[in-house]
């Protein structure tokens, strides 16, 4: 079967077994959920034999340290991935939610409820979790999934996604509502980006140039996860040691992933006090610093940051620093230069911080919190399909009810149009 056929194929068995888990009760996904954890975790050591070989691979293609910390597992992340299928159980059953009711004149009732999207795709680099939590959401909002991993984690996806659908199986779920596209081949992607007459819904996650590509070349519609270029600002008389501790996490936690630290800009009556203090923190950390003219002065030794740098999600460790004149400078260079995912403002003054969060154009903003807590699982959502930066029709972490759609349902009583 050539790559048109096969995933065509896949997309067409899925969309057919949507219309099946659109109607599965909530008791039924729950107990699928918990099954699939249960099996995450009896067979860990395959998923980490499996993981060890695209590791080796990537390791092999001269990978970044960043896209190797993405794409490895391990025992700890296992369990994340198991608790967050447990969590989504936990949650409430979107589907069915009647959002409101309302009666005409004419005693014609009104409903909007929430419903099922119906086939979603989701193709991604590295970062086999997005496989679990993908599943799990898709199974508990009511919707089937076909999904394309990229060719550097085929060996842990075919695996985990084998597991998932042994615990569809077991609980009498049709497993055939989640498709694994295991073809490497890249025209695989451009073929599923144009099934617009299976596919409801494409969520890409992936590197700028990848998001590129999608965005022009789909006709699906598209819920867009962009690069991550998130900002922490500290402001005239901030706490300094939780600003200390704010920037310090949103860098160095985990430096390769979306919501990490790209850029810190310091308000200049605290720049002299406080660059000193946190550059020494991060050096510790193995973070390279690279700074604004005044930045430097205050950090002799530190790299310029060039206009390039304000533009750069580095994903590393790897930090640009700006002292700036005011909060109108702070937010000035978050419009320019920010992705719309995360950002944040450290500050003991309630004017700034609510003024911060107004004019800031972010799916996240943060006053006095890192933004590496702008997640799914951090909000109480139990797993997330990335972090939406477009704004229709979901922006923000995606999780169970960024998955559906709505539609109205009318009760009548032999009413007509005059």
């Amino acid at each position: 079967m050539d790559v048109r056929a096969l995933v065509e194929e896949k997309a067409r068995t899925a969309k057919a077994a949507s219309r099946n888990l659109a109607l599965l009760s909530t008791k039924v996904k729950n107990e699928t959920l918990l099954q699939m954890a249960r099996g995450l975790e009896e067979k860990a050591r395959l998923i980490l034999e499996a993981n060890r070989r695209d590791l080796e691979q990537a390791r092999a293609g001269g990978s970044s340290r960043a896209f190797l910390d993405r794409l490895t597992l391990t025992d700890g992340r296992i369990e994340e991935m198991a608790a967050g299928l447990r969590q989504v159980a936990a949650l409430a059953d979107p589907v069915g939610e009647v959002l409101r009711m309302w009666r005409r004149p004419n005693g014609m009732e009104i409903g909007k409820v929430r419903v099922p999207i119906g086939l979603i795709a989701v193709v991604y680099e590295a970062r086999p979790n997005v496989t679990v939590d993908t599943v799990g959401l898709c199974l508990k909002s009511g919707n089937a999934v076909i999904l394309r991993g990229g060719s550097e984690a085929i060996e842990s996806n075919s695996v985990i996604t084998q597991i998932l659908a042994k615990a569809m199986e077991k609980t009498g779920v049709p497993p055939e509502a989640v498709q694994f596209i295991d073809s490497p081949d890249r025209e695989g992607v451009r073929i599923l980006l144009t099934l617009d007459r299976l596919v409801d819904l494409l969520i890409p996650r992936g590197g700028e140039e990848f998001i590129r590509m999608v965005v022009q070349e789909a006709t699906v519609p598209i819920l867009k996860h962009d690069k991550g270029l998130c900002h922490v600002y500290v402001d005239q008389r901030a706490p300094l040691d939780m600003a200390l501790e704010i920037a310090a996490n949103a860098k160095v936690q985990r430096p390769g992933v979306c919501n990490a630290m790209e850029t810190l800009l310091v308000h200049q009556d605290e720049a002299a006090t406080f660059l000193p203090r946190l550059a020494k923190r991060l050096r510790e950390a193995g973070v390279e610093l690279r700074g604004c003219p005044r930045t430097q002065a205050l950090l002799p030794g530190i790299a310029s940051a060039t206009e390039a740098d304000w533009a750069t999600e580095y994903l590393d460790l790897i930090l640009a620093i700006k002292v700036v004149d005011d909060l109108d400078e702070a937010l000035a260079h978050i419009a320019r230069h920010g992705s719309g995912l995360a950002e944040a403002i450290v500050t003991s003054d309630y004017a700034r911080a609510r003024r911060f969060l107004q004019e800031v154009d972010a799916g996240c903003v943060f006053v006095n919190a890192s933004t590496r807590l702008a997640d799914g699982r951090e909000f109480g959502m139990g797993a997330e399909m990335g972090i939406s930066t477009s704004k229709l029709h979901a922006r923000g972490p995606v999780g169970l009810e960024e998955l559906t759609t709505t539609k109205f349902v009318v009760y009548g009583s032999g009413q007509l149009r005059e």
